[in-house]
């Protein structure tokens, strides 16, 4: 793919989702303006660093600037669609995420870079893809809770996820 930047300023929604069975989900970063629909591929364990660094950054935003008067400082899952939507045609394998705030705004930046192979005759890598998805503090609320869920909806025991495990007892 040539190197594309992709600014959704600010999304409609933003999610991660699964297909597959367990044992063998591909996870899904997708976020959309409009009838513009990104989907990015991602690992199990960067879709829960993922959650866990928006929760610490929620945290910590909400300490320094608290959110206006009525807002949540809660997940609200209940009435928000977290479903991926179709069509699922993933831009790329995403390597690297980063998370950004705009004071101004009192938004959220989600910087998600392309994993790009090194072509090993150059040895140089080409420049990667990136993608920009800016969200409120709300829609950043519900993913982080909502991809918690997705992760731990994996196999219960984790002797089974095809990982040497070591026990002693």
């Amino acid at each position: 793919m040539a190197n594309q930047e992709i600014e959704l300023n600010p999304v409609d929604f933003i999610t991660i989702g699964t297909i597959g069975p367990k044992g063998q989900r591909v996870f899904h970063l997708q976020g959309g303006q409009g009838k513009h629909i990104v989907s990015l591929t991602i690992e199990k364990e960067q879709a829960w660093a993922l959650s866990e660094a928006i929760r610490e950054m929620l945290e910590d935003l909400d300490q320094r600037k608290p959110p206006p008067e009525g807002d949540p400082i809660e997940a609200s899952l209940d009435d928000v669609d977290m479903d991926l939507r179709e069509p699922i045609e993933p831009l790329f394998r995403v390597a690297q995420m980063g998370l950004g705030y705009d004071e101004d705004l009192d938004r959220i930046v989600l910087v998600a870079q392309e994993l790009v192979p090194r072509d090993e005759e150059e040895n140089e890598a080409p420049d990667p893809s990136v993608v920009r998805m800016w969200c409120d503090r709300q829609q950043m609320r519900n993913l982080s809770a909502h991809t918690m869920q997705v992760v731990q909806a994996g196999r219960a025991d984790p002797r089974q996820n095809g990982r040497l495990v070591y026990y002693w007892t």
